[in-house]
């Protein structure tokens, strides 16, 4: 009866506030409804991945697989499982590992630049790049690092060198890749940083002063412990997707000579689901996929919140 009682009012409750609060609920009523039909409404495709699916027969149509796992276990057996999951860590593990402090550092630095318009210049700059697209993007790796035509050619023929082709080496992707990827995004990625370092008590730099602390105190012992609760909920929502990769600028700078070292996850989800038509096989991969990064999303998210009492729930 007590859990019933509680029940009850609880729902009054809840009733009470969106009558008090309906026109805040009316703003949020095109995104729910969006992240209803575009996220989870689609979510119903996935038990193609325990179904032999053929388009002709339907979701519904299709007969179950025996056992349930079938392809989940063609995946762990295929020779491609242990490529895929290695490339994709390593590039992500490489990404964090330098994408991540970047615009931390960047961040820093902007705070502490006094004139006003080159902040405003060296911001935008760093900016601009965000907004390039994949495609030219990939294009403009390509043309910069042509042995032939390219500025890297230009600069070793100055020195009497043959360029070498660094587009068709392996162990040069996962650089070119990250290294790439910091230069087009570590300026926008800095924002939210600098958005928590313009949310700082300017009586805090005062009392730093009055105290005698250098510039290199006041970051390290104000700006630093800012940014802390924002780099760590930003951490565990990159830790939450290591397993997935941007296909796009890894498809297009894929080419026979690389592939070993740039067949992802994605990019072997797109050959064999829509090239080969194999549609449960790469359901089944991409879930497993999905399910690894959401574990480890839990698992980060509980070890953030033990240690240091910032978490995303």
């Amino acid at each position: 009866m007590k859990r019933s009682r509680y029940s009850v009012h609880g729902i009054k409750r809840a009733l009470n506030s969106v009558c008090r609060n309906w026109g805040l609920y009316l703003l949020l009523l095109p995104a729910l409804t969006l992240t209803i039909c575009f996220a989870y409404k689609p979510m119903y495709g996935v038990i193609i991945a325990f179904k032999d699916y053929k388009p002709s027969l339907g979701i519904t149509g299709s007969p179950w697989t025996d056992p349930w796992f079938k392809y989940f276990l063609k995946f762990f057996k295929s020779f491609q499982f242990d490529t895929t999951i290695r490339n994709t860590l390593l590039i992500n593990l490489y990404s964090l590992l330098v994408g991540f402090p970047l615009p931390i550092i960047l961040a820093l630095i902007i705070n502490q630049m006094r004139a006003r318009r080159f902040r405003k210049v060296f911001q935008t700059v760093t900016y601009m790049p965000h907004f390039i697209s994949t495609v030219v993007m990939v294009g403009m790796i390509m043309l910069f690092l042509s042995p032939s035509s390219g500025l890297i050619g230009s600069i070793y023929r100055l020195f009497g060198q043959e360029a070498p082709n660094l587009m068709a080496k392996a162990s040069a992707f996962s650089s070119i890749y990250v290294w790439t990827d910091v230069w087009q995004h570590v300026g926008w990625d800095s924002i939210i940083y600098i958005a928590a370092l313009s949310a700082v008590d300017p009586t805090l730099y005062e009392a730093a002063t009055v105290d005698g602390a250098s510039r290199w105190q006041k970051l390290r012992k104000i700006d630093v412990p800012m940014l802390v609760p924002t780099a760590v909920i930003l951490l565990i929502l990159r830790v939450g997707n290591l397993m997935s990769i941007g296909f796009e600028k890894v498809y297009l700078m894929q080419n026979d000579m690389n592939l070993r070292a740039s067949e992802v996850i994605a990019t072997y989800v797109y050959k064999i689901g829509i090239i080969s038509t194999q549609y449960s096989y790469s359901a089944a991969i991409n879930m497993f996929n999905t399910i690894i990064n959401f574990i480890l999303l839990i698992t980060v998210n509980q070890v953030s919140k033990r240690v240091s009492e910032n978490s995303l729930w």
